[in-house]
């Protein structure tokens, strides 16, 4: 890892973690992030591929769910206070969160959170209310968290376009619950609290995309979205040196549809 840098932190949403195996051993491998959030397991706790993972020097704490969702935090240090579930979402029993607290080796601490929020669509179905419900206990969560006065991560696929700059055909959009103006007000409500963009700190470049559709093309035409975003409080972006999207990841055989994003940190 580069000089000066005592922290990588990395989310991802791996779109199956058993079918996208290969490419995550890899991923560890060769940009050896400190943690990695992921998302989209599609597969119970117990099926997660543990010994792999732990195999490749890294600690899991994960959170599955049977065909749908699933996150995981894995650590190269150990995992502590673990929480399972986003609070204030009780009865919410969808793996959509998992929250824990990590020790860099030079003695630093940081709080994690590996989210994947909500869909939300078709706007005109029980899921758009239930994007916004998750989005309104997550906002509340993320002020709690604040109040610790850690440095502290709140990353993952947040199913949230934030701004025109961040989808390839803006209008093409505006009725999709990714683009639409509450689930945007939404987002800009963790900002509003305090939480910091990463990469709109260090970038304000349009096409820095971190999806791509297996649909139409879209990879090769470029017709992507950020959907998958690093929030840090002010005590974690004071200490932020670079971020990074992975795009060589949607090369290959059977990639996610969705590429790694990284921050680095010197804490």
């Amino acid at each position: 890892m580069p000089q000066g840098i005592s922290v990588r932190i990395a989310s991802w949403n791996v779109n199956s973690v058993r079918q996208r195996l290969a490419p995550l051993l890899a991923f560890l491998r060769e940009a050896a992030p400190d943690v990695l959030c992921l998302q989209e397991l599609k597969c119970e706790t117990a099926a997660f591929p543990r010994a792999e993972i732990e195999d490749a020097g890294y600690n899991a704490l994960v959170h599955g769910q049977k065909t749908f969702n699933g996150v995981a935090i894995l650590s190269r240090r150990p995992i502590e206070e673990a929480v399972i579930g986003l609070p204030g979402m009780a009865e919410d029993v969808q793996s959509r969160y998992l929250e824990a607290l990590v020790t860099t080796e030079t003695g630093g601490v940081l709080r994690i959170a590996s989210i994947y929020a909500p869909n939300g669509n078709p706007v005109d179905s029980p899921k758009y209310p239930y994007k916004l419900a998750f989005m309104t206990a997550l906002t509340a969560r993320a002020a709690e968290l604040l109040r610790l006065e850690e440095a502290t991560a709140l990353i993952g696929d947040y199913n949230i376009i934030p701004d025109a700059r961040d989808v390839y055909d803006p209008p093409a959009w505006t009725q999709d619950a990714l683009f639409k103006p509450e689930s945007r007000a939404a987002f800009q409500r963790l900002i509003n609290l305090g939480y910091i963009d990463a990469l709109r700190a260090v970038s304000d470049d349009p096409g820095l995309y971190t999806f791509w559709d297996y649909q139409a093309g879209a990879w090769p035409k470029n017709n992507g979205l950020r959907i998958d975003h690093l929030l840090l409080s002010s005590r974690a972006a004071d200490r932020l040196v670079r971020v990074e999207i992975a795009k060589n990841m949607r090369d290959g055989e059977k990639p996610s549809d969705h590429v790694p994003i990284y921050a680095d940190l010197d804490l």
